[in-house]
Parts: structure tokens; C-alpha cells; sequence
């Protein structure tokens, strides 16, 4: 494999973006690489209406400062912070080509089903399309969902230090 260089890691501001920027922010430390921190959004949006209406300059100024709020914890990373306006899939990827990244570093919402057949998957895509390694990183469960999972979808509930299912 050849040397890391330069990570970019996507941001949604998600909780699942926040977990794989932990993750990218170590290897960048280790690697000592550069990292680029991007943000892209669709100039366009669905209104109340249902109606397609252009994304307001605030909207768009307030999602750019938010993306130059994102840093990782350790500041001895080097860090560039990338603001694209267009669709998320194509942004990354020519980010990818014009910074040429060598490693990407993602959260994954995990979606399955019709959830991932009416939302698409960002992460997919990139997976499939980019010219580097993509590293997709599932945030954890929490020890609630874990037991969930283990009950097969019953909610464990405590009962005097006890586990039993409703």
C-alpha cells in the first residue's frame, strides 16, 4: 500500500460523521497526514410545500461556519476544511481526484432496505466509485441496543437486577 498522504473525511455533521472523524483524525495523527474535512451540499431543497426552492445564502453561510466548527480533538493535525455546493457524490469524488486523497474516512448511516432505497447511500457510492481506499465506519451500538439486538428486537427491561422481555 502506498503512503498516506492526505485523508479527506466527509461530514453530514451526523453522529455517525462525528465517530468516523475520531477515526480519521488518529490516522492522520499517526500517518501524520493531511486531512481534509468536507462538507457538500445540494444547492436545492425541498420546501414546506413540497416545492423545489434554491438553498438561501444564510442557509448556505450557516452550514459553512458550522463545517469550519468541525475539528478534530487533537490540534496538532493538520486541517483544511472543504465547503462544496452540488451533489455530495460527484463533490467527493473530485475532491478525492483534485486533493488526491489517498484514504477516505466516512460515517455510514447503515441503512438497509427501503430506508436505503429512499434515502440512496452516499457511502455506497463512494465505496464503488473512488480511486482510493474508503474506510466506512459504523458508529458503535450503545449497550441498550446491543441487548435489544441479542433479544431479537425485544425490549429488555430490569426487573430486581434481572433481565426480563415484554
Amino acid at each position: 500500500m502506498s503512503p498516506i498522504r492526505t485523508i479527506l473525511h466527509p461530514t453530514d455533521f451526523s453522529a455517525y460523521s462525528e465517530h468516523a472523524l475520531e477515526l480519521a483524525a488518529a490516522l492522520a495523527r499517526d500517518y501524520q497526514a493531511r486531512l481534509i474535512i468536507m462538507h457538500a451540499v445540494e444547492p436545492m431543497a425541498i420546501g414546506f410545500d413540497g416545492m423545489v426552492v434554491p438553498r438561501s445564502e444564510e442557509e448556505l453561510d450557516a452550514l459553512h461556519r458550522k463545517l469550519e466548527g468541525v475539528r478534530p480533538k487533537n490540534r496538532d493535525i493538520a486541517v483544511q476544511h472543504e465547503f462544496e455546493k452540488g451533489d455530495p457524490v460527484t463533490a467527493i469524488l473530485r475532491t478525492i481526484a483534485d486533493e488526491n486523497c489517498d484514504l477516505v474516512v466516512m460515517g455510514t448511516h447503515g441503512r438497509t432496505g427501503l430506508g436505503r432505497l429512499l434515502m440512496g447511500s452516499v457511502a455506497e457510492q463512494i465505496v464503488r466509485k473512488a480511486a482510493c481506499p474508503v474506510l466506512t465506519v459504523k458508529t458503535p451500538m450503545s449497550r441498550q441496543e446491543l441487548k435489544v439486538e441479542a433479544t431479537g428486537g425485544r425490549q429488555p427491561s430490569v426487573v430486581a437486577g434481572d433481565f426480563s422481555f415484554q
